[in-house]
């Protein structure tokens, strides 16, 4: 009865599974994914077309239920292609995988003796070892298709009408020209190109093997390239076409009034173009922007009688065109036209000045009823406008100071047969928005003005205002290299003088050892109590744009407290600071937001140490620039964010210039220890790639 007992618990135990097994029927595996080099399988009609024998996948899946206590079954992919050969026979091959775990990836590497140009169809199904799924062509499905092409395409033909190959001198700078490609493959299906510096895209044609257009406009009159490959329907790629083309230089502006005419002349000369009659509010020999070639300007009153106008537009303004000129506001408080164009009923274009009811004036330019604003208009302020209409593009861009500023924006053609207007816009009700300040140097242009255009016509030189390199010292001054007023030197400061060639320590025992100067004879030493060195007048403009450059040594055991190399005075703060500050390893420029004690501060720092890198100083340079109403602190030819800082409506200081100190709240304090060499100071601001040539004895070549 026992044995019996042990007997019935085995036969009760195996029962269940046998039950399980038998009431569970295996599923079939399952195929999906199907891919042709790894592009999702195309059917029907339209097959797939390759460049090279493919390889096919499909992933491989088995239901859940079909696990066996916890183990899925291994699955194997079957694949199968055919196609028609030559002789009309059906050819087929097959490739069975090896077994896997479901959801995975099987593949076929299609040999390489298929047909080129023939339709090869594919289909494929799983085998989990105990039941094969229905083939992947079977309803719903359909059988994946493609076509092998062995033929590469034919290189492109490229042809310009503005710009024919190898021709040179034609079309120019600033003015659009099509080209045209076009392969003799009927297969082709896009263009790649690529012009020399850019840009670089794809080009489609209307229909399979036709040529494409595209439009390129030079940027500059140099050597041209546009390299093109056609690429067929396949992905393969024809041999490149190289196109070589030589733009002209940048023609000259189709309309241009100086308006450096003689004082009371009653019309405006047009160096190209119609001259303008000049209304009697209109006065010449009026300022120039600095370090500009201009050598006069018209100043508009502001009243019905400040315009300058001629019978006829001065640039078709239906076609690309650009429009520009030097400003100065004599106000910012209205609305205020630099240029328009009239046309039967109002304007079809104008550049100006824009008040709003918050008072922030910002610069306009107008085509129709698109607006582009931006920038920040100050009274008394130069600034060179330009307004930029590309009809390729349907965009308007607005420049001011060579930066482009506000958004971009579609705007239509406007077509205008009217007279230009100089300081003055047409109205429904007449003539408003008048001008009152200073214009010159109008410019209208039939093409696209460039970036490099851009930015020279707005270009300011710099101007070399003082360099004091402390290699001599008379009657307590230090001169200014070019004649300028010297360096009065104060109790406390010397000029340090290196060893002479007639005391050489290496050959003479007697001859005591003596440091070199920082740059070349001597430099300027101050004793951290007193000294300190004073020009009775400022050096720079600080409401204007200006570079200020020194190279300074501080001895890193005389580093322990705030001290001031250079500064320069208003009447209750001063107007910069700028002082190294031992507790932040940095130097630091301050400036002021207004002649004010306690106004706020913009502060912009750079993490030095005190000695310099080498241990020769730090070449520290200040740059203001006031049409981008930016300030910036370069160390050593480098600046960063935390160097750079937005500074709005920089005021005009009027006291001296200091060496070797600062103002605070008991008078003058943080007296420099240490050493000063070369201070040169520019109106206007250097380029990035003149700043490191600072803080030697020899001046940049400022060559504009």
């Amino acid at each position: 009865m026992l044995l019996g007992s042990c007997l019935a618990v085995v036969v009760g135990a195996a029962a269940p599974g046998t039950a399980y097994a038998a009431e569970k029927e295996n599923l079939p595996p399952v195929v999906q994914d199907l891919q042709t080099d790894f592009a999702a399988c195309a059917t029907g009609d339209a097959p797939a077309y390759v460049g090279q024998p493919p390889v096919l996948t499909a992933r491989l899946t088995d239901p859940a239920e079909d696990d066996r206590i916890g183990y899925p079954e291994q699955l194997t992919a079957e694949f199968e292609i055919w196609w028609t050969d030559a002789n009309g026979a059906e050819q087929r091959r097959s490739v069975t995988t090896n077994p896997t775990y479901p959801d995975r990836i099987h593949r076929m590497s299609v040999p390489s003796d298929i047909p080129a140009d023939s339709i090869v169809s594919w289909h494929v199904r799983a085998n989990d070892g105990r039941m094969a799924s229905a083939w992947s062509s079977q309803a719903p499905g359909a059988a994946c298709r493609f076509v092998y092409d062995n033929q590469t395409p034919g290189a492109p033909v490229v042809s310009s009408p503005e710009y024919p190959q190898e021709t040179r001198w034609v079309g120019g700078v600033g003015i659009y020209g099509s080209f045209t490609m076009d392969s003799p493959s009927a297969d082709v299906v896009e263009y790649q190109y690529s012009f020399m510096g850019g840009p670089n895209g794809t080009a489609r044609p209307a229909e399979t093997g036709g040529p494409a257009t595209i439009r390129f406009v030079p940027l500059d009159n140099g050597t041209q390239g546009l390299s093109v490959q056609a690429r067929d329907r396949s992905g393969r790629t024809s041999p490149p076409t190289h196109y070589m083309f030589y733009p002209k230089a940048a023609s000259a502006p189709v309309s241009r009034w100086k308006l450096a005419d003689a004082v009371g002349s009653t019309s405006a000369a047009a160096e190209t173009g119609q001259d303008a009659r000049v209304g009697t509010g209109v006065t010449f020999g009026g300022p120039v922007p600095p370090g500009t070639p201009l050598t006069a300007t018209a100043t508009l009153d502001g009243s019905g009688h400040g315009f300058l106008t001629t019978d006829v537009p001065a640039v078709d303004s239906a076609r690309t065109f650009a429009v520009g000129a030097w400003v100065r506001p004599a106000e910012t408080g209205r609305s205020m036209t630099v240029l328009s164009q009239d046309t039967g009923g109002g304007t079809a274009y104008a550049l100006g000045l824009q008040a709003s009811d918050s008072g922030a004036a910002a610069w306009a330019f107008t085509i129709g009823d698109a607006k582009i604003s931006g920038g920040a208009p100050e009274t008394g302020e130069w600034a060179y406008l330009l307004g930029r209409f590309d009809t390729e593009t349907g965009e308007a861009q607005l420049f001011v100071n060579g930066h482009e500023v506000g958004t971009k924006t579609k705007a239509a053609a406007a077509t205008a047969d009217g007279a230009f207007q100089i300081g003055r816009l047409r109205g429904k009700n007449g003539y408003r928005n008048r001008w009152h300040g200073d214009i010159g140097d109008v410019r209208a242009y039939d093409r696209l003005v460039v970036p490099s255009e851009v930015t020279g016509l707005a270009a300011r030189k710099p101007g070399l205002l003082g360099h004091w390199s402390f290699s001599t010292a008379a009657e307590g001054a230090t001169p200014e290299k070019n004649g300028g007023s010297p360096l009065r030197l104060g109790a406390g400061a010397s000029i340090y003088r290196g060893p002479d060639d007639s005391c050489i320590p290496d050959l003479d025992p007697d001859c005591p050892w003596k440091p070199y100067p920082l740059v070349g004879e001597g430099n300027l030493v101050l004793d951290g109590e007193s000294g300190h060195a004073v020009l009775d007048a400022p050096v720079v403009n600080t409401g204007d744009s200006f570079t200020l450059g020194v190279l300074v040594r501080i001895q890193d055991a005389d580093a322990t407290r705030p001290m001031t190399v250079l500064s320069q005075a208003g009447e209750h703060t001063d107007a910069f600071r700028l002082r190294y500050d031992p507790a932040i390893l940095s130097w630091q420029l301050i400036m002021p937001e207004r002649d004010e004690a306690g106004a706020p501060e913009k502060v912009v720092s750079q993490v030095t140490t005190p000695t310099g890198s080498s241990g020769n100083g730090t070449r520290l340079v200040i740059v203001y620039d006031d049409a981008t109403d930016t300030v910036k602190l370069y160390a050593d030819g480098s600046t960063n964010a935390g160097a750079t800082a937005h500074l709005p409506n920089g005021w005009t200081s009027t006291g001296a210039f200091q060496v070797g100190r600062g103002r605070t709240a008991d008078g003058w304090g943080e007296y420099l220890k240490g050493d000063v060499d070369e201070i040169q100071a520019f109106s206007g601001t250097l380029r990035d790639g003149e700043l490191g040539l600072l803080g030697w004895e020899t001046d940049p070549c400022l060559c504009y």
